[in-house]
């Protein structure tokens, strides 16, 4: 049995680490949070706030009566989530999706690990784990420095696999013409006691759709260096011009997709919308939905300005690109998120193949927990793979095909099938209705103890 004094040490403070460091300090046990910002910085990082978000702003939906995110967020308020303690207390306008002030919230965030008495933060980089610590939480996450990722590699016994992910532009909102824009969210829905106008959107005729696609698939782009050149875009967040390379529809039915609106300057349904998604509390940025690119930047300010009502648009923040890592989890891991080959070692957040800012913060929340209940000698169960918790974690530890493994956000895909007959408008609510109720009595028995 572990001393209650012998402190638990977690490398990274992102959203991950932060999550594990709270479940663990709210049992009363020690923590040393390793930070290597700012004395090392990352590719993607721009301040030295803990839990800083990279890319978009959106933690994407809120419902939790039919959404698989949603649901995710219902069960993290359950476990005392402090990613969705200090989201909510920073949200902003984003239709029915939950956006936050980025910069707020991880203030929000660092004032709360600051302050807690049981934690302590040590902003140093941690080039290996020393032989006295007794149990580590690796959160590092996608921006693991070089460093330790030699270390890791050598730990695990296993490569990394790679991809590269992309950060959409940010503008500013008085640079954009709300004489041809407009306000309106898909449908006039709203996640706020609002009017539904939540996003800005810019049309695009037929014409200036085919346009923007033309210069989307001939745009001067990052070149790559040699090594880089393997390494997988992750699916779900693939650049813009990769996307319009797929096919001229393409983008008319992902990110540009005009259902649901109407633009009111002219009272027609558009052929395409760029919608853009409030970015800040204030209002005065707003991150281009979908636009995220590794387009060099001055090919990227002619596209952008090409687009009806961005034309004189001015930009906090132009597109990037760096590059994620994450470890073969379903070969080198437990059960318990530990590594087989040293359970004193316990991993955490997207480093261990899922993807997405809540995906990766519910693995911090379950590494915490698995890893405060063995320093206190206690057994816990892994939760029911029913729910959003129980089917990522699923989704990292059993998954059988290792070679092609890759980060994956939550979605019902990931659940249990359903085995009764049900109409398929009723499924979604099924899912998370089945969910709610197996979790539910998880959450209790873990909290007994």
């Amino acid at each position: 049995m572990f001393d209650n004094n012998i402190p638990i040490h977690i490398i990274g403070a992102g959203l991950a680490g932060v999550e594990a460091a709270w479940q663990i300090a709210k049992r009363k046990i020690p923590v040393i949070l390793h930070e290597m910002r700012p004395f090392r910085t990352s590719e993607a990082h721009k301040t030295d706030y803990l839990a800083e978000l990279v890319c978009s702003n959106s933690f994407r939906s809120d419902d939790s009566s039919n959404n698989a995110v949603g649901l995710l967020h219902y069960e993290m308020r359950k476990m005392g989530s402090l990613v969705m303690e200090c989201g909510d207390k920073n949200k902003i306008p984003a239709g029915s999706a939950m956006a936050v002030d980025r910069e707020n919230f991880s203030k929000s965030i660092q004032d709360k690990i600051i302050n807690n008495p049981y934690i302590n933060l040590i902003r140093e980089e941690v080039n290996y784990i020393p032989d006295d610590w007794m149990q580590t939480i690796i959160s590092t996450g996608p921006l693991t420095s070089k460093n330790f990722s030699n270390y890791i590699i050598k730990i695990t016994g296993n490569d990394y696999l790679d991809f590269f992910d992309a950060i959409a532009p940010i503008v500013y909102k008085d640079s954009i013409d709300l004489n041809i824009a407009w306000f309106q969210s898909r449908y006039d829905k709203s996640n706020f006691d609002g009017d539904g106008k939540d996003y800005i959107n810019c049309p695009l005729d037929e014409n200036e759709y085919k346009n923007l696609v033309n210069k989307l698939i001939h745009s001067d782009n990052i070149e790559f260096k040699e090594w880089e050149k393997n390494t997988p875009y992750f699916e779900s967040c693939l650049p813009i011009e990769e996307m319009a390379k797929r096919g001229q529809e393409t983008l008319r039915w992902g990110p540009l997709k005009p259902v649901g609106l109407t633009n009111p300057h002219n009272k027609q349904n558009p052929w395409a919308v760029v919608q853009l998604r409030q970015d800040n509390k204030l209002a005065t940025l707003y991150n281009i939905v979908g636009f995220q690119t590794k387009i060099k930047h001055k090919n990227q300010l002619e596209i952008i300005r090409s687009i009806p009502g961005l034309n004189n648009a001015e930009f906090a923040r132009l597109g990037g690109i760096h590059r994620n890592t994450f470890i073969k989890s379903p070969k080198i891991l437990d059960n318990f998120l530990r590594l087989k080959n040293n359970n004193k070692i316990t991993f955490a957040g997207q480093i261990t193949g899922v993807e997405g800012y809540v995906e990766s913060s519910a693995i911090g929340i379950l590494a915490g927990i698995f890893t405060a209940f063995r320093h206190q000698n206690k057994n816990v169960k892994i939760p029911p793979e029913n729910s959003a918790f129980g089917a990522l974690l699923n989704h990292i530890i059993e998954n059988s095909n290792v070679n092609t493994f890759q980060p994956m956000n939550v979605n019902f895909g990931l659940f249990p099938p359903i085995t009764q007959k049900i109409k398929k408008k009723d499924r979604k609510k099924f899912y998370t209705d089945r969910a709610k109720k197996d979790f539910s009595n998880w959450h209790e028995q873990t909290h007994e103890n």
